[in-house]
Protein backbone atom coordinates (compact mmCIF):
# COMPACT_ATOMS: atom_id res chain seq x y z
CA UNK A 1 0.00 0.00 0.00
CA UNK A 2 1.36 3.43 -0.95
CA UNK A 3 1.08 6.73 0.89
CA UNK A 4 -0.75 9.62 -0.83
CA UNK A 5 2.52 11.55 -1.25
CA UNK A 6 3.88 8.64 -3.28
CA UNK A 7 0.98 8.83 -5.74
CA UNK A 8 0.18 12.53 -6.15
CA UNK A 9 2.26 15.41 -7.46
CA UNK A 10 1.83 19.05 -6.45
CA UNK A 11 -0.14 21.21 -8.86
CA UNK A 12 1.82 23.22 -11.39
CA UNK A 13 -0.71 26.06 -11.07
CA UNK A 14 -0.06 28.39 -8.13
CA UNK A 15 -3.01 29.26 -5.89
CA UNK A 16 -3.63 32.99 -6.03
CA UNK A 17 -6.65 33.17 -3.73
CA UNK A 18 -9.98 34.75 -4.54
CA UNK A 19 -10.36 37.81 -6.71
CA UNK A 20 -11.48 40.96 -4.94
CA UNK A 21 -15.09 40.46 -3.90
CA UNK A 22 -17.57 43.21 -4.73
CA UNK A 23 -21.02 43.49 -3.25
CA UNK A 24 -22.84 45.92 -5.52
CA UNK A 25 -26.26 45.67 -3.86
CA UNK A 26 -24.99 45.86 -0.27
CA UNK A 27 -24.50 48.93 1.90
CA UNK A 28 -20.98 48.07 3.04
CA UNK A 29 -18.12 45.71 2.32
CA UNK A 30 -16.24 44.71 5.47
CA UNK A 31 -13.08 42.62 5.82
CA UNK A 32 -13.31 39.84 8.41
CA UNK A 33 -10.58 40.07 11.09
CA UNK A 34 -8.09 37.26 11.71
CA UNK A 35 -10.18 36.18 14.71
CA UNK A 36 -13.32 35.79 12.54
CA UNK A 37 -15.22 38.97 13.41
CA UNK A 38 -16.55 41.96 11.55
CA UNK A 39 -16.30 45.33 13.26
CA UNK A 40 -19.53 47.21 12.75
CA UNK A 41 -19.34 50.54 14.49
CA UNK A 42 -18.52 49.67 18.10
CA UNK A 43 -20.00 46.19 17.71
CA UNK A 44 -17.97 43.07 17.01
CA UNK A 45 -20.01 40.42 15.20
CA UNK A 46 -18.62 36.87 15.34
CA UNK A 47 -18.72 35.01 12.02
CA UNK A 48 -16.01 32.34 11.77
CA UNK A 49 -12.25 32.19 11.40
CA UNK A 50 -12.74 30.47 8.04
CA UNK A 51 -13.65 33.91 6.66
CA UNK A 52 -10.54 35.61 8.11
CA UNK A 53 -9.12 38.13 5.66
CA UNK A 54 -12.09 37.81 3.29
CA UNK A 55 -14.59 40.53 2.45
CA UNK A 56 -18.27 40.14 3.26
CA UNK A 57 -21.19 42.30 2.22
CA UNK A 58 -23.49 43.85 4.81
CA UNK A 59 -26.94 45.10 3.83
CA UNK A 60 -29.63 46.83 5.92
CA UNK A 61 -32.82 44.81 5.38
CA UNK A 62 -34.97 46.24 8.15
CA UNK A 63 -34.72 48.68 11.03
CA UNK A 64 -31.34 47.75 12.62
CA UNK A 65 -31.42 44.25 11.06
CA UNK A 66 -28.49 43.50 8.76
CA UNK A 67 -27.84 40.70 6.27
CA UNK A 68 -24.29 39.31 5.95
CA UNK A 69 -23.30 37.77 2.60
CA UNK A 70 -20.17 35.97 1.41
CA UNK A 71 -19.85 35.70 -2.37
CA UNK A 72 -23.34 34.57 -3.49
CA UNK A 73 -24.35 33.04 -0.15
CA UNK A 74 -26.33 34.75 2.58
CA UNK A 75 -24.74 33.74 5.90
CA UNK A 76 -27.25 35.20 8.32
CA UNK A 77 -28.79 38.24 9.95
CA UNK A 78 -27.68 40.25 12.94
CA UNK A 79 -29.44 42.79 15.08
CA UNK A 80 -27.47 46.01 15.57
CA UNK A 81 -28.31 46.09 19.28
CA UNK A 82 -27.45 42.50 20.24
CA UNK A 83 -24.73 41.99 17.64
CA UNK A 84 -25.46 38.27 17.41
CA UNK A 85 -25.51 36.54 14.03
CA UNK A 86 -28.52 34.31 13.44
CA UNK A 87 -27.90 31.64 10.81
CA UNK A 88 -29.96 31.13 7.71
CA UNK A 89 -30.82 27.61 6.58
CA UNK A 90 -27.83 25.89 5.01
CA UNK A 91 -27.78 26.80 1.29
CA UNK A 92 -25.88 23.57 0.55
CA UNK A 93 -28.32 21.26 2.34
CA UNK A 94 -30.15 18.57 0.41
CA UNK A 95 -33.67 19.62 -0.45
CA UNK A 96 -36.07 16.77 0.30
CA UNK A 97 -39.71 16.98 -0.67
CA UNK A 98 -42.30 15.69 1.79
CA UNK A 99 -43.47 12.15 1.15
CA UNK A 100 -46.72 11.73 -0.64
CA UNK A 101 -49.57 10.01 1.23
CA UNK A 102 -50.59 8.29 -2.00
Amino acid sequence: MKYPAELYLPSLRPYRGLDELKYLFHDRTITVTHCGRICFGRRKINLSTVFAGQSVGVKDVSDKIWLVTFMDYDLGFFDHETGRLENIDNPFAVKVLPMSSV
